[in-house]
C-alpha cells in the first residue's frame, strides 16, 4: 500500500500532521489564558458581574482546548522516539535539557494551579484564584518560552559543538543556545500571533452574538474586547514580522528566496512577487504579478539594493519553493484582512457604530477561523523553508529519520489521521457547540456545568462540593 513512499516522506508527512493539530490548541490556549486574566481582573475591579459570566463561559473552553493541547502534544513528542530516533539521538543534548526545563517550569506550574483555576473559585478565595489564573497564563507563556527557543536553535544553531560520536553538545554556555539569534524574533512574533488568533476567535463569537441581539451586554464586551486586541496587535504583528523576516534574511538567505520566489539573482532591485505560480523545472515563477523593486526596498530598506537568488544556492540545499511560497502569501494576505478588520472596527469605534454596523460583524464572524489558518501557514513557512535540514545547516532531514520501513510509519499515520479526526474533531465540535450558546447570565460554575462534566471534565473526589462527597 505505501510502496510509492519511503520512510522519510512519510515520517515528515504524519509529523506534520500532527504538529499542525497540535499547534492550534497552544495558539488559542495562551491567548485565552491572558485573556481570562484580564477577565477575572476586570471582575475584582468593577464587581460587574458580566464580567465573571465571560470567565466561567470562556474556561470551560480554555479547558478543552488545554486538555486537546496536551494530548496532542504527548502523542507528537513520541515521534521523536520512533520516527526521528538519528535526530533524537545526536541533537538530545542540547534539546533535551531545554525540553526538560519546559516541564519543570511551565508544565509543573500550569498542572499546580489549572485545577485552582477551573474549580477553586468558591473554596479559596478571589485573591488567591485569581493568583492562581495568573499562574495558568504565565505557565503558557514560559511553556512557549522553552519550546520556541528549541524550535529556534535548530534554525539559528549556536553554542555548541560535535562530539567524536556526532552528537551536538553544549559548547559556549546554555545562554547562547537558548538565546540563538533568532530566538527573540520568534518568541515575540508567535506569541503576538497567539494573542491575534485568540482576539479574532473571541471576536467572531462576539460577532454571532451580535447578529442575534444586537443588545446582548457579554457579546457587546466580547466584540469590543476582542476588536481592541485586533486593532492594536495586527499592525504590531505586521512590524514584528518583517523584523523576524529581517533576521531570517541574516541566518537562512535560502529560506527567504524561496518566500520571495527569486529563482535568479538582482543585482539592481528585486521585484516583490504578489502571484504566480513556481516553476520548479524550469526555475522560474510562471504568471508572476509583480510590483518592480519592492523587495529589495522591503527587505534592504533601499529599492535598488541587489538580492541574491536560489540561482546562487546549490539544487540540494533547496526548500521546497511552491510550498514555502504559497503559505507565506496565506499568512501575509490574512495578516492583511487582520489588519483591515482592525481599522474597519476603530472607524466604527469613533462613529459610534461599533455594535451597529452588520457588515463589520460579518466581517469579524468570517475571519474567527484566520489566525489559526495564519499561524499554521507561519509554521509551514518556517520548517518547510528550514530544509532540507533539520539542525540548519548540520544535520540532514534525510540523516535524521529512524531506520523504519514505510509500511510501519504508513500504518501509524493512517491511525493517526483516524484518531485524530475523531477525538479532536468532536472536540472541536463541542467548543464550537458552547460557542454558538453563548455567555448566559450567571453563567454557571465548570463543576456545574452539566455538558461539561458529560465531556469528562469534573473536579477530583477531594474537590466536590460537600454534598457530592457525602453522597
Amino acid at each position: 500500500m505505501f510502496e510509492a513512499f519511503d520512510a522519510l516522506v512519510l515520517a515528515r508527512i504524519q509529523f506534520a500532521f500532527t504538529v499542525s493539530f497540535h499547534f492550534i490548541f497552544p495558539a488559542f490556549s495562551i491567548g485565552l489564558a491572558s485573556y481570562l486574566m484580564v477577565l477575572e481582573a476586570l471582575w475584582l475591579r468593577t464587581g460587574r458581574e458580566v464580567y465573571l459570566d465571560l470567565f466561567r463561559f470562556w474556561v470551560k473552553i480554555f479547558a478543552i482546548a488545554f486538555a486537546m493541547g496536551v494530548v496532542s502534544g504527548i502523542v507528537m513528542s513520541y515521534q521523536f522516539g520512533t520516527n526521528w530516533s538519528v535526530f533524537s539521538d545526536r541533537a538530545g543534548p542540547v534539546i533535551g535539557p531545554l525540553m526538560a526545563y519546559e516541564v519543570l517550569t511551565a508544565f509543573f506550574l500550569e498542572a499546580g494551579f489549572l485545577g485552582v483555576m477551573l474549580f477553586g473559585m468558591e473554596r479559596v478565595g478571589k485573591g488567591l484564584h485569581f493568583a492562581a489564573t495568573c499562574m495558568v497564563a504565565l505557565g503558557t507563556f514560559i511553556s512557549a518560552f522553552w519550546i520556541l527557543s528549541v524550535n529556534s536553535w535548530m534554525h539559528t544553531p549556536t553554542g555548541f559543538a560535535i562530539n567524536d560520536v556526532g552528537q551536538f553538545v553544549p559548547a559556549a554556555g546554555w545562554l547562547e543556545i537558548i538565546f540563538n539569534p533568532s530566538f527573540p524574533y520568534r518568541l515575540v512574533h508567535t506569541v503576538t500571533a497567539a494573542y491575534l488568533t485568540t482576539s479574532l476567535a473571541i471576536g467572531a463569537v462576539g460577532a454571532w452574538h451580535l447578529l442575534r441581539d444586537r443588545t446582548e451586554p457579554h457579546a457587546r464586551i466580547m466584540f469590543s474586547m476582542a476588536m481592541w486586541m485586533a486593532a492594536i496587535v495586527a499592525p504590531l504583528q505586521i512590524v514584528v514580522g518583517d523584523l523576524h523576516g529581517l533576521n531570517t534574511l541574516e541566518h537562512q538567505p535560502a529560506k527567504v528566496m524561496a518566500m520571495e520566489g527569486h529563482y535568479d539573482s538582482h543585482p539592481d532591485g528585486a521585484p516583490l512577487i504578489l502571484f504566480g505560480i513556481p516553476n520548479e523545472a524550469e526555475k522560474r515563477v510562471d504568471a508572476a504579478i509583480e510590483i518592480p523593486k519592492l523587495s529589495s526596498l522591503i527587505l534592504k530598506h533601499d529599492p535598488d539594493a541587489p538580492l541574491a537568488g536560489l540561482d546562487t544556492v546549490p539544487d540540494s540545499e533547496e526548500p521546497p519553493v511552491p510550498i514555502v511560497f504559497w503559505s507565506f502569501r496565506v499568512m501575509v494576505g490574512l495578516g492583511m484582512l487582520m489588519l483591515a478588520l482592525g481599522m474597519f472596527s476603530l472607524a466604527a469605534r469613533v462613529r459610534g457604530k461599533l455594535y451597529e454596523w452588520t457588515l463589520l460583524h460579518r466581517f469579524a464572524l468570517a475571519m474567527g477561523p484566520a489566525g489559526f489558518v495564519a499561524v499554521i501557514a507561519g509554521w509551514i513557512t518556517t520548517e518547510v523553508g528550514r530544509q532540507p535540514y533539520t539542525v540548519y545547516g548540520h544535520l540532514r532531514t534525510a540523516d535524521s529519520v529512524s531506520p523504519l520501513d514505510a509500511s510501519a510509519v504508513g500504518t501509524s499515520l493512517v491511525a493517526f489521521v483516524v484518531v485524530y479526526f475523531a477525538v479532536f474533531g468532536f472536540g472541536t465540535w463541542y467548543i464550537l457547540r458552547l460557542m454558538a450558546k453563548g455567555a448566559q447570565p450567571h453563567e454557571p460554575k465548570l463543576e456545574d456545568d452539566a455538558p461539561i462534566r458529560t465531556a469528562g471534565i469534573t473536579p477530583g473526589p477531594a474537590q466536590q462540593p460537600e454534598g457530592e462527597r457525602e453522597q
